[in-house]
């Protein structure tokens, strides 16, 4: 598979994501955004793991577990605080300085270089994002911005180790991230039943809109993702993150008839313009590194 290939299926991952908004406002019962969360992740994990027959081996049982905390246990409940406490367009803005925290821990963690385009093109996207969702009454509050900041490092770590660590030999995509959905699922549980329960009344609509999450927004798009930051360098998919708030904005433009405006479009195109320029400058790049190879103990060998 070539690279264009891996980065276009990569990118349907963020892409999906971007419906989250969408579908839960026009479907979902209101004030249940942990058990949207919750429903996205466990039943498609526990599914993941049936269908593939692979488990967690040895040290895999913590890292699995360690991942999933991060990617879905932790991002779910910042993200719900980030939504109680900020706008919508301010939670979307912070979430665009994902690729810089991509970058830093990139470089941190694995060693991997930091170009100077390649960050021009993460901070021109940060900006182009924040261009796209900030409003004129956009407001700010300093728990609101520590949620969602914490959100998107908690994912960025996330990514860097799922870079790291590799995957087992012999465990395919399917069931690596059928793994990390049941782990935060898992998390995610005791959380949901705590702070918000079970909405009094899922009707037909909501029941479409959780197995559209769980499907392509759950199983689906992580598989892409886990297996993209696998075969790419950190940086891309880390730019690709910036099509989930830029879908967002479209279709509710598009669908829920909110206005799209000149500084929109002008953000629209930096933020288009930047992830394709990032992509150019990573490609120059190692294609992929050691960490990304399944350097992690067989899925069938002894526990350690």
């Amino acid at each position: 598979m070539n690279r264009v290939t891996i980065l276009l299926l990569t990118a349907l991952a963020p892409i999906a994501w971007g419906t989250t908004y969408l579908v839960t406002t026009e479907l979902l019962p209101l004030g249940h955004p942990l058990f949207a969360g919750l429903l996205r992740s466990l039943p498609a994990g526990l599914l993941a793991i049936a269908v593939s027959r692979r488990l967690p081996r040895g040290t895999w049982w913590w890292k699995a577990f360690a991942l999933g905390g991060l990617n879905i246990g932790a991002f779910f409940p910042l993200l719900f605080l980030a939504a109680e406490r900020l706008p919508g367009g301010v939670a979307a803005a912070v979430a665009g300085a994902q690729p810089l925290i991509v970058l830093v821990l990139g470089s941190l963690v694995l060693q991997e270089r930091i170009r100077p385009a390649t960050a021009a093109a993460a901070v021109a996207g940060a900006g182009g994002v924040a261009l796209v969702v900030l409003g004129p009454a956009a407001s700010l509050d300093l728990w609101g911005i520590l949620a969602a900041l914490g959100g998107v490092t908690a994912t960025g770590v996330g990514m860097i180790l799922t870079k790291r660590w590799g995957r087992p030999s012999g465990v395919g995509p399917i069931a690596y991230a059928g793994w990390q959905l049941a782990a935060g699922g898992l998390l995610l549980l005791p959380v949901t039943l705590l702070v918000e329960g079970v909405p009094a009344t899922i009707d037909g609509g909501a029941a479409l809109g959780y197995l559209w999450l769980g499907t392509a927004g759950g199983i689906v798009a992580y598989t892409l993702w886990f297996r993209g930051i696998q075969q790419l360098p950190v940086i891309a998919p880390g730019l690709l993150a910036l099509l989930s708030p830029i879908v967002a904005t479209i279709l509710g433009a598009l669908i829920a008839g909110e206005a799209f405006t000149a500084v929109q479009v002008i953000g629209f195109t930096i933020a288009l313009g930047a992830l394709v320029s990032g992509q150019i400058f990573a490609r120059r790049g190692r294609m992929t590194s050691p960490a990304a190879e399944p350097t992690a103990a067989p899925a069938l060998a002894a526990p350690r």
